[in-house]
Parts: C-alpha cells; sequence; structure tokens
C-alpha cells in the first residue's frame, strides 16, 4: 500500500539558523492542529467511512499529512541545527534544548507534548467528515499566523506551499460530504 519516494513533496529551505521560528513552526509538527494528529484522525476515520471513494480520499489526505509532518520536521531541524547555545536561549529554546538537544519532538508551540486528545473519531461520517473540515481549517489559520510571524522568506515560500495544501484538502472534504448525504438520503437514513 506505501510508496515512499525519498524527496521531501516541497524544498524545505531555510536562509539560517532561527531557533525562534522554529519554536513557533514546531507547533504544526506536534500541535493540537498540526500535521501529526491531521495524519492520525484521517487514518484512523477511513474505516468507518460507509463509501469506497471517501475512505480513499482521507487515506490520500492522510498519507499527504504525513508528507507535510516531514516537511515541517525538515524545517523546524535546519532553523535549530547550526544554532548556538546563545541563540537558542535568546529564542527561549533552553527548556526545549534540556530535554532534546536539537532532536525533534512532538509539541506545540508552547512546548506542550502532543496528545491523542488532539484528535476524534467518532464513527459517524457526517461528524468526522465536519471534523476533518474544521480542521484544515484551523491548520489553514494556524500556517497563516506563521506566515505573518516568518522572517525568513524561504520558510515563508514553504508555509505558503503547506497552508494551499489545507484550503485543498478541505474542498475535497466537503466534497465527500456531499456525497455522505447522498448516500444517506438514498438509504432514507437521516
Amino acid at each position: 500500500m506505501w510508496v515512499y519516494e525519498k524527496k521531501l513533496e516541497y524544498p524545505a529551505r531555510v536562509s539560517g539558523p532561527n531557533p525562534r521560528l522554529a519554536k513557533d513552526i514546531i507547533t504544526q509538527y506536534g500541535g493540537p492542529d498540526g500535521e501529526l494528529a491531521a495524519s492520525l484522525r484521517y487514518l484512523t476515520q477511513r474505516y468507518s467511512m460507509p463509501l469506497g471513494q471517501a475512505k480513499a480520499v482521507l487515506t490520500d489526505i492522510g498519507t499527504e499529512e504525513l508528507a507535510h509532518m516531514e516537511i515541517v520536521a525538515t524545517l523546524v531541524y535546519n532553523l535549530i541545527r547550526d544554532a548556538s547555545i546563545q541563540e537558542i536561549r535568546a529564542a527561549g529554546m533552553d527548556d526545549y534544548y534540556a530535554d532534546h538537544d536539537k532532536a525533534l519532538y512532538f509539541v506545540n508551540a508552547a512546548g506542550a507534548p502532543w496528545t491523542a486528545s488532539y484528535i476524534q473519531s467518532k464513527g459517524d461520517p457526517v461528524t468526522d467528515l465536519h471534523e476533518d473540515m474544521a480542521a484544515e481549517q484551523k491548520a489553514r489559520s494556524t500556517y497563516e499566523y506563521l506566515i505573518q510571524l516568518s522572517d525568513d522568506p524561504l520558510v515563508t515560500e514553504t508555509l505558503s506551499f503547506l497552508r494551499e495544501r489545507e484550503v485543498v484538502h478541505y474542498q475535497r472534504f466537503g466534497e465527500m460530504l456531499q456525497l455522505v448525504y447522498q448516500w444517506q438520503g438514498s438509504r432514507h437514513i437521516f
């Protein structure tokens, strides 16, 4: 089922060390509206979808979110890997550094670790697709905030790509919601 191509879906270039920006962006790695939560949500919800097409979309988008997680991880790592201890301290990442050095760890921008309570899988296709559409809008908003915080044009370019993918995912989930409504209507289940 899985075919892994050993390259990023989109380049994750940075202009140089910037641990302050890394501290913000890491929320899309392990925060409540980040890529880990999205991928796990969709790859779990696909099992209870009644339509093969909806299962396929959840699988496709869930897999793409894993690719986005890899992009975000690369951005964060590239922003901190050559940073000095002084830069790490100045950015307020000394707590993170004390626990993880420059390794990646699933946390939000405030340093709270990822938790399964960030995701939902209700088993009702309408509820789950509404959840997915809301999740994509929250991720889009977060990317917009990160773009506003970014002072690195190369990072901003990558964040803009990720933001646009959230818009596309939202649209695809909306299409699946309409198909599920049609399917329910044909079965007289509301």
